[in-house]
């Protein structure tokens, strides 16, 4: 089959198009024959340095994909050969307790597609039937794909970590990227209000058409200062930020005393300085977050496709152009998901 593979470790020359062996359909997996995959970051980390995550080479990158079942067990009852589908990511034990507490995303023994195993970047991908769920009724290929990760991440970071109210103020850092989109979207569907940050007035401009009540350019603008102008005077409720050191002091100075921050990256840097005694006095909670359980993910499914929230695409490209899609993202031109269509 045709897939995109790492080599070795650096830029994009040691990403290849290529052949590259089929996958083996084990008892009670489904064979999926790939046709949509979106772009995320760590496809990027896997391609530069792969650092602190096990994996071999060469390897398949990529998290996200939709497409068709193409073989499943004689008994599967779940989903049916033709059915349209999308994948979630996780693998897991489904023995620790974390797996049976029903949180699986904390599985101690966890793996992801484009990680630990071979990715979806690829004519087809074999996974756990428990790992498939039906694609939205009307939906595309590529903006099912965009549910698998950064949609799934906001999800969890919103409702279930955050536990957003209707009633409440959100900041959102890095407007733009993936899970910075879907967080706006989520919480405009479900009543908050929130306020984003760019450096690009565009990108702002775009925001606001998707609902934000206010854009911060955090190039000309202090951040923590323009949220307590916008707040009168009083802070946001949640901070949503995936940059990490680079804004993690805007954001601790822009919550509200008892507010929330979750974070869920650090593309700037995981060293901020932690400002324990604003924490402390202003009684703030901060709550890591990483992708979400798979009744999480089907949750998120019922939600977007009652309320038709659509994932905003960037733009695709074909798979013999993954560096072209590498690159758009790393520079971070895109507003949305940048994704890859396989077939």
């Amino acid at each position: 089959m045709r897939a995109a593979f790492i080599t070795g470790h650096g830029g994009n020359e040691v990403v290849k198009v290529g052949d590259f062996p089929d996958p083996v359909r084990g008892p009670g997996e489904v064979l999926i024959r790939l046709h949509a995959a979106t772009v995320n970051r760590v496809d990027l980390y896997m391609r530069d340095s792969g650092a602190g995550i096990r994996h071999r080479l060469p390897q398949i990158i990529g998290l996200d994909g939709a497409g068709t079942v193409s073989a499943i067990d004689d008994d599967e009852k779940r989903v049916r050969v033709g059915q349209r589908v999308v994948v979630h990511p996780l693998m897991f034990c489904g023995r620790c307790e974390f797996c049976l507490a029903g949180d699986e995303v904390l599985c101690t023994s966890a793996s992801y597609l484009g990680e630990h195993r071979d990715g979806v970047f690829a004519d087809f991908i074999s996974v756990p039937a428990r790992n498939v769920f039906a694609m939205p009724q009307g939906w595309d290929f590529a903006p099912s794909a965009a549910l698998g990760v950064n949609y799934l991440t906001a999800w969890r970071m919103v409702f279930s970590k955050a536990q957003m109210r209707p009633w409440e103020t959100a900041l959102i850092f890095g407007i733009g990227g993936g899970v910075s989109l879907a967080a706006l979207q989520l919480i405009k569907t479900m009543g908050g209000r929130a306020i984003v940050t760019s450096r690009d007035d565009e990108k702002l401009a775009r925001a606001a058409d998707l609902g934000a009540d206010h854009g911060i350019n955090s190039e000309r603008e202090d951040v923590s200062q323009k949220v307590l102008e916008l707040t009168n005077k009083r802070g946001v409720d949640v901070v949503i930020e995936n940059v990490g050191e680079k804004v993690w002091s805007q954001a601790l100075r822009s919550l509200v005393r008892g507010g929330r921050l979750v974070t869920c990256g650090a593309t700037s840097g995981d060293q901020p300085g932690a400002d324990l005694r604003r924490i402390f006095i202003r009684q703030l909670r901060i709550l890591g977050s990483t992708l979400g359980s798979l009744g999480e993910f089907h949750d998120l499914l019922q939600f977007v496709n009652h309320h038709q929230i659509r994932p905003v695409i960037d733009s695709t490209y074909a798979l013999a152009d993954v560096h072209a899609a590498l690159d758009r993202l790393e520079h971070g031109r895109q507003f949305g998901k940048v994704a890859i269509r396989i077939a």
